[in-house]
């Protein structure tokens, strides 16, 4: 039976390598985000194996009609890795306006909801039932930047809803699980090679690792039989500041 899977936030970063390393293990992969042409790229090459699917996450029938096109094109979905989301605003929380705040919790937090909604429906409909989500939390999800109020509490809260998804769902042979990453080198993190705010005040360059080694570290999730199921899983450069951010 041919796997099937979902990958938000595909045009770029962790999602295009994700996206990719699926394709490459067989799976037909939805390419969702919100550019068709960074979405295209991503599936250069991959043929019908890849369908791009404009979608903003935040929007509750663009979701919808992502996952009505994905079953209708291929009849089941496998595998959602809930990837897309936003770095926010920058600065102390009274610095923060409540617009800039907003727009974070939507895309970190509700999309996330909104796409494990509609996926949890397709897998306990489906025969054979199930299936595995994979959330990308952080590692802001427990250790905060400085000066990241809302990134920082909205991947707090993803670590609620894995396990809530985990807890809820399991009678359904659907697994959850979470994979948070530190400085992977992406459009979002060009800055920290030249210098990222830290817990003290001072402001150093930080080490890197290559995003290819999150996307294998989401092949293993997505390939392990549901009876398995990683909760959570940390990739981080070896040498960054993370362990008390120092």
């Amino acid at each position: 039976m041919e796997r099937v899977a979902i990958v938000t936030g595909a045009g770029s970063g962790i999602g295009r390598a994700a996206a990719r390393a699926l394709l490459g293990d067989g799976y037909r992969v939805a390419l969702a985000g919100r550019r068709e042409e960074a979405l295209r790229e991503t599936a250069s090459g991959h043929g019908e194996a890849a369908l791009v699917v404009p979608t903003d996450v935040t929007d509750p029938e663009a979701v919808s009609a992502l996952f009505t096109t994905v079953v209708s094109t291929w009849g089941r979905l496998d595998v959602l890795f809930n990837n897309a989301g936003t770095f926010g605003p920058t600065g102390a929380i009274d610095a923060v306006s409540v617009e800039d705040w907003r727009r974070t919790v939507d895309v970190n937090l509700t999309g996330m909801f909104l796409c494990a909604r509609e996926a949890v429906r397709v897998m306990k409909r489906q025969e054979p039932r199930g299936g595995r989500i994979i959330n990308n939390g952080s590692i802001a999800a427990t250790t905060p930047r400085p000066e990241s109020v809302a990134y920082a509490a909205t991947k707090h809260a993803v670590t609620g809803l894995t396990k809530s998804i985990l807890l809820d769902c399991r009678e359904f042979d659907i697994a959850c699980g979470q994979l948070d990453v530190g400085n992977a080198v992406t459009e979002m993190t060009a800055g920290f090679a030249t210098g990222a705010k830290q817990a003290d005040g001072s402001v150093r360059p930080e080490p890197g690792i290559d995003v290819d080694h999150v996307a294998e570290a989401v092949r293993y999730m997505a390939g392990l039989p549901l009876e398995a199921n990683v909760f959570s899983l940390t990739v981080t450069a070896t040498k960054m500041p993370f362990v008390g951010r120092g």
